[in-house]
């Protein structure tokens, strides 16, 4: 089934999801914060439920409908982005943070040049935001173009001290197999928190792509170890375990054939 018609207004089915303390007052600031808090912590399936129920409470709160784009992004269902990011912009048509998101989804579905038109009107409508530029160095690096970096650097000059953009940065890299530059990015949200078992996660993953598996193994359990009810993290260990098989194989194998 799509996840499409899941996003329509008006579906309270996912109450029991927020948690049930009765004494909060679960209106469209606290599942904005359910949103933000789920995104950070890599459940976005999640937080693609709780932007649609900001939308009850508020058909016009800008910021949801591009979460909701960014979120089936982040599921890389880019198809129903597109849908949703249309859908968005019949409301807001000039929303810099949503023209950007649809470029991403664009990009990613291999419709450059049009990719680079949405990014260009999400800076004519005065974006200046991390996201912006981040959206910026996506559709470039799905255009293989050199300039990507210095989007990567103006976004996170504009928030040198937030963890979450140097993790997205990272995620950004790793889509585009950048293992190096997906490790240094997550690296520098590391060094910013090491609180997030999210980073720890997305540093795991690059050490895994460039070969580094015990280190790899050590950064996924330091994750589970801050949530150890973290899905992202016991994925990347199962994998880890299956992929650790391989080097193991091939020692057996030379030894046994150099007797």
């Amino acid at each position: 089934m799509s996840r499409f018609s899941n996003l329509e207004l008006n579906s309270h089915s996912e109450d029991e999801n927020f948690g049930e303390e009765k004494e909060v007052v679960k209106d469209e600031a606290y599942f904005m914060a359910e949103a933000q808090a789920a995104f950070e912590q890599g459940d976005f399936e999640k937080a693609l439920r709780a932007y649609a129920r900001v939308l009850e409470y508020n058909a016009q709160n800008a910021a949801a409908w591009t979460g909701q784009v960014r979120m089936l992004i982040e599921l890389r269902e880019y198809k129903e982005a597109k849908l949703w990011a249309d859908k968005a912009l019949e409301r807001f048509p000039q929303e810099p943070e949503l023209l950007a998101a649809k470029a991403v989804a664009l990009g990613r579905t291999g419709d450059l040049q049009t990719a680079m038109a949405f990014s260009d009107a999400s800076f004519e409508e005065r974006g200046d935001t991390p996201y912006i530029w981040l959206a910026r160095g996506d559709v470039l690096l799905a255009r293989e173009e050199p300039r990507a970096d210095f989007c990567f650097q103006k976004a996170l000059a504009l928030a040198p001290t937030n963890w979450f953009y140097h993790w997205l940065a990272s995620r950004i890299h790793f889509y585009y197999h950048k293992f190096a530059l997906a490790l240094k990015h997550a690296q520098q949200a590391l060094a910013l928190d090491a609180s997030q078992a999210m980073v720890w996660v997305q540093v795991g993953l690059a050490q895994e792509a460039l070969g580094m598996i015990t280190p790899a193994r050590t950064s996924i359990e330091q994750a589970l170890q801050l949530n150890p009810r973290c899905q992202a993290a016991e994925h990347a260990l199962a994998e880890l375990a299956e992929s650790g098989l391989w080097p193991q194989l091939r020692g057996w194998g030379r030894r046994l054939f150099s007797r």
